[in-house]
């Protein structure tokens, strides 16, 4: 009996997480994700189960990556609202660095499968409300510092400060004029006064 080929798993899900930011759930085809991942059909199915699993599990793995780099990014500034402006700008940086946005993962799961797939709509709401919980630490940071004042409702105010991520993050895939990014970006910064 032939012994199955060992294979990084970690790598080979990354490699499927590219794919299906790219193209989606519907788009990417087994074909293409055994190709990418530098795996047979066989030993994908071992591995993580049927394409909706595997996509489930790059999803996850996104969702922690993606969690990780906004704590990252909300930590290289002093200030409180330095730090949410500069989470903002790398947003709308990431977008006009690369040729195709691809937006976030996320996102594009929450459009394109949530809506009819509860698992989906569970993951996705999730990573919003622990994005959400992260944006309340900082805020209430700032409260306590005496950088925002003791009378913002902080729970309105990241809830407030997600959508607008969210919308950006979509909108950025158009790429809109740096203008318009600016002015959203001053406008939403308003919610921190």
């Amino acid at each position: 009996m032939a012994r199955p080929r060992e294979f990084d798993k970690e790598a080979a899900l990354d490699n499927a997480m590219q794919l299906f930011w790219d193209k989606g759930y519907e788009a990417a085809s087994m074909n293409e994700l055994a190709e990418i991942m530098g795996i047979q059909k066989p030993s994908i199915y071992a591995a993580f189960g049927d394409k909706k699993s595997l996509f489930e599990s790059a999803l996850r793995r996104y969702n922690q990556q993606h969690a990780q780099l906004i704590r990252s990014r909300l930590q290289q500034q002093k200030s409180v609202r330095a730090s949410f402006r500069y989470l903002f700008e790398q947003l709308v940086h990431d977008a006009t660095v690369r040729e195709h946005s691809r937006g976030c993962f996320c996102i594009n799961t929450l459009v394109e499968l949530a809506p009819h797939d509860p698992r989906f709509k569970i993951l996705t709401r999730e990573h919003q409300m622990y994005l959400v919980a992260v944006f309340q630490e900082y805020l209430n940071r700032g409260v306590v510092s005496g950088e925002l004042g003791a009378e913002m409702n902080v729970e309105a105010v990241s809830k407030t400060l997600m959508l607008h991520m969210i919308g950006l993050t979509v909108i950025l895939k158009g790429k809109p004029e740096a203008s318009w990014v600016e002015q959203s970006i001053a406008a939403i910064m308003v919610v921190m006064e």
